[in-house]
């Protein structure tokens, strides 16, 4: 049924007085990979083609092409605080909507689980769970600056003697540092501020291009192939999960010698750099030189950071875009560490994973209270919640490492 105009002063020509009745599997097809490279995503039954505002999308170009071809409803409405304010500058991208006898929900997706979910949203808004509380983010900027100065006191009280030295240092190079990680992380998800320009006016060290074009690339479809930045990596060098394991030896690469030669070339260069890193590492601590106060500070702050944020992940699973539900696509990918108030200060609330992804926008101070109400809908509806001590979640990261090595050395002697 093609589209029919109204008349010019009713709003932009490209606007259909009368919307077109499409189908899911005319939408399907305009994923961004067929003739055309079409992106058409569905949001509360309405229809967009965004093929060419993609581009100019806010929230970055690669995150919305990642629902093409999909319904995009539960994401939209995650991402964006505003809704009605976006709602309005999208008129321009409506084409259609779903036909009335199309179901509402993709034949893939879990009716059930999506319906109570949201219901569940619409009560922890109504709770003001996504309100943030200014005095928590006060009482979280104050214990950087008491870090921050706890560092100066220590060299300044007991001297630049080594191990006041190295007092000093870890407050405030490693502790501060990594907790002000922390907060600009709060800061780019817009939980620290209702407004976004007031969080994204604090983001320093994190550009909001950075954010766009990477993290909320995560957020949208994690641990999925070619959709998750964080597992963009060489699979010669460098593979996670069993699915990109596998293929690496079985079809991908036809010349199988020179990929081996690669393989061997990254790895010595890896090993050279590795041994030089740890090599001048260990001279500054000898000596006492002054590379000592750039080099341990960076490797410590780095091993803890990567440490916390993936062990969330890493140990979940990990394959290419299921086109599964919010809910599904959040918990296959996420899982949560025990609550402790050691555990919730060392990071930064991330052991409440499985919270911070299926609502990105809440603030953290929030994340204990909807936990429950999270866990309840997960046992009603027969997903696994998962939840461990920080020590298994560690260990975890080095089993799934030693997993996806084994699927990979399998493929290669087998494959």
């Amino acid at each position: 049924m093609a589209p029919q105009t109204g008349p010019s002063d009713k709003g932009p020509p490209s606007i259909p007085a009368f919307p077109e009745l499409l189908t899911w599997e005319e939408i399907r097809t305009r994923n961004g990979g067929g003739r055309g490279r079409e992106q058409w995503l569905v949001i509360d039954r309405k229809v967009y083609d965004v093929t060419q505002f993609s581009r100019r999308h806010p929230g970055g170009s690669r995150v919305i092409g990642h629902y093409a071809g999909q319904d995009a409803t539960d994401a939209f409405v995650a991402f964006h605080q505003d809704k009605a304010l976006v709602k309005k500058y999208m008129k321009s991208l409506l084409i259609g909507e779903l036909a009335p006898d199309q179901p509402s929900f993709e034949s893939n997706k879990k009716k059930s689980l999506l319906e109570d979910f949201r219901e569940l949203r619409c009560t922890i808004e109504k709770m003001g769970l996504l309100r943030p509380n200014h005095f928590f983010f006060f009482l979280i900027f104050l214990h950087l600056l008491v870090l921050d100065a706890a560092s100066w006191l220590v060299v300044w009280y007991f001297g630049v003697s080594l191990v006041p030295f190295l007092a000093g240092m870890m407050f405030d190079l490693l502790v501060s540092q990594i907790q002000m990680g922390w907060f600009q992380h709060d800061l780019g998800h817009c939980s620290v501020f209702r407004k976004p320009k007031w969080n994204r006016l604090l983001q320093i060290g994190l550009p909001a291009s950075w954010w766009n074009h990477l993290h909320n690339q995560h957020h949208a479809k994690p641990n999925c192939f070619r959709k998750d930045p964080d597992l963009n990596m060489h699979p010669l060098l460098f593979s996670l999960g069993k699915t990109l394991s596998v293929e690496v030896w079985n079809g991908r690469f036809n010349d199988r010698k020179l990929e081996c030669d690669m393989y061997l070339i990254l790895f010595y260069s890896i090993l050279f750099y590795s041994i030089l890193f740890y090599s001048i590492l260990f001279y500054s601590v000898l000596f006492y030189d002054k590379s000592f106060c750039v080099y341990l500070p960076r490797y410590l702050e780095s091993t803890w950071f990567i440490w916390v944020t993936q062990m969330n992940h890493i140990p979940m699973d990990i394959d290419y875009d299921k086109n599964e539900d919010w809910v599904s696509t959040q918990l296959h990918a996420t899982c949560n560490v025990n609550q402790s108030v050691f555990n919730d200060w060392f990071t930064g609330h991330l052991n409440f994973q499985i919270e911070h992804h299926l609502f990105p926008t809440m603030p953290r101070h929030n994340y204990w209270k909807v936990a429950p109400l999270v866990k309840s809908l997960c046992d009603k509806h027969g997903i696994e919640y998962k939840s461990k001590t920080l020590l298994t979640a560690f260990v975890d990261i080095l089993n799934s490492l030693k997993d996806s090595g084994e699927h990979w050395l399998e493929a290669y002697l087998h494959g």
